[in-house]
């Protein structure tokens, strides 16, 4: 625990502008490096352990080495977390109310405390708990201190000297109320500021049992200030080596699983065939003309589906790709946010085709009607979410704002049976062949890939029609999304190299087979 400047603070930032530091970082990480790294890791046949997945027989998975997988799992997920996360923080666990698991917690610690309140009430008193209590509590602030902290360090083992304190209790000579209030001094110290109102609550408690629970709760609450300043502390250390530390993990993942890619290449081949049964692709020759004859997608285009497919995904249907689990969070955030606003321009979309001119130019109002929809809409995402009714209660607050918006501007209130009609065709865009959601859907689509393609990173692309209106919120998902595909091509593009090799190599003409492996470019 910091003893100055440094301690930690239980602030955070906002989760948007964690999104776009995390963005900008991956952005300049990627610029520079992600074509030259993507290229070599397609092209090369060997490299090194770490640049390159190494290739593992089928064999027997025992239980050790799962077990050591997993612990390499946990640790990755973990450091990926840090990194690209900047308002990460480990927090007090809080168990479920009426859990099996927090009644068992309430009896044990209900009988310590009981136990050690009647040891003080004996006469004369028994001093056994609460001499284990003050050493657990001596190691607690110990493990507080920085290494050069040597004058406090020893203060505390001088005044809580258990050898000295258990004579003391041998004698009936021991002060458990002094070595409390000390232990409050010392915490008061050694605390964030946050925590100082919990310290000077201690203070006011003059029960030797209710003191030391509370004593308790406030250490904990600072072994979890002192983890998360720890973390902030070695957050731009581990940045810097992110990458390489990533890649590390998993490849020690895959060599103890050799399956630990298979969903990944499930994917990566669904990409392949989706693009195969489209229309024949065609890819650039070396002297810069597109080849028409092959018919085989790009390794680059492959790679692009594969992460749009991600905009789809169906956590109850499908297991994501091995190599974006420690994302699956944030992509399904993002697939929350995407779909909401999807909705609010199919909607908005609607609304400005139907009334037209008298509601045009009028960002106030854009902006009215925007909110409205996304409010209501809000959760439209979960399956059990009420679309009809939901837009039902859209139609209606909408011909509420617009007749309000022309009356006052002199135009008259919108008939009724064009409400009806608006009403119906709002509605209508939760049918699955629904003509104006479609559009919005290929448009986000489109404007989605567009922003993770090479050299696309110093500028966003150009905002397509019908999506003007949600331009702000669709910029902000953008820059996550941007964040996301950057930072796990850098990580894993030696792994997808190698998957493409495989795929693409199935995919040729025999004659380009037989010449040999056909150089696989992602530029």
């Amino acid at each position: 625990m910091p003893l100055n400047d440094g301690q930690p603070s239980t602030s955070t930032s906002d989760d948007q502008n964690s999104d776009t530091e995390s963005s900008e970082r991956c952005d300049s990480m990627t610029s520079s490096s992600d074509t030259e790294c993507s290229r070599q890791s397609f092209t090369s046949g060997s490299s090194s352990k770490h640049s390159s997945p190494a290739s593992s027989p089928p064999k027997m998975v025992t239980f050790d080495e799962l077990m050591t997988a997993a612990r390499d799992l946990s640790n990755l997920s973990l450091a990926h977390e840090i990194v690209v996360n900047g308002n990460f923080k480990v927090e007090q666990p809080e168990l479920p109310e009426n859990s099996l698991e927090r009644k068992v917690k309430e009896i044990v610690h209900k009988a310590f405390w009981d136990r050690l309140e009647a040891e003080l009430n004996e006469d004369p008193p028994v001093y056994e708990y609460a001499i284990r209590l003050v050493e657990e509590i001596k190691e607690i602030l110990l493990s507080f201190l920085n290494p050069g902290a040597n004058r406090l360090r020893n203060q505390i083992c001088e005044v809580l000297d258990m050898d000295l304190i258990q004579q003391q209790v041998d004698n009936d000579a021991v002060d458990i109320h002094g070595l409390e209030n000390y232990i409050i001094t010392v915490m008061g110290k050694l605390c964030a500021p946050a925590r100082d109102d919990d310290v000077k609550k201690l203070k006011e408690i003059s029960d030797i049992v209710p003191l030391f629970r509370e004593i308790f709760r406030v250490l904990d609450l600072m072994k979890m200030d002192m983890v998360n300043f720890t973390i902030n502390n070695i957050r731009p250390q581990l940045q810097m080596q992110s990458v390489e530390y990533e890649r590390t993990k998993f490849q020690a993942i895959l060599d103890q699983t050799p399956n630990a890619l298979d969903h990944t290449t499930e994917w990566m081949k669904e990409s392949l065939d989706e693009l195969m049964a489209v229309k024949p692709c065609t890819s650039p020759s070396a002297s810069g003309a597109e080849n028409h004859t092959s018919g085989i997608p790009s390794p680059m285009s492959v790679l692009n589906k594969f992460y749009i497919k991600l905009l789809d995904w169906d956590c109850q249907k499908k297991v994501l790709p091995e190599t974006l689990m420690t994302d699956e969070t944030r992509l399904l955030e993002l697939q929350k946010s995407l779909e909401l606003y999807k909705a609010v321009a199919a909607v908005l979309l609607i609304v400005y085709n139907a009334i037209g001119g008298p509601i045009s130019g009028l960002p106030v109002l854009a902006d009215q009607l925007k909110k409205i929809t996304s409010v209501l809409l809000e959760g439209i995402h979960i399956k059990s979410f009420n679309r009809t009714e939901a837009l039902e209660n859209v139609s209606a607050q909408i011909c509420t704002e617009l007749n309000k918006s022309l009356t006052e501007r002199g135009y008259p209130a919108l008939p009724a049976h064009v409400q009806v009609a608006l009403t119906g065709q709002i509605c209508t865009i939760v049918h699955k062949d629904n003509s104006i959601f479609n559009l919005i859907d290929e448009r986000v689509h489109s404007y989605m890939k567009l922003s993770i393609v090479p050299n696309s990173h110093t500028q966003p692309p150009a905002i397509l029609g019908g999506l003007a209106l949600i331009q702000p919120e669709l910029e902000v998902i953008r820059a996550q999304f941007n964040s996301i595909v950057n930072f796990n091509k850098q990580v894993y593009c030696p792994f997808y190299g190698k998957i493409l090799r495989k795929l693409l190599l199935s995919e040729a003409p025999q004659g380009t087979a037989e010449a040999g492996t056909p150089s696989v470019s992602v530029e």
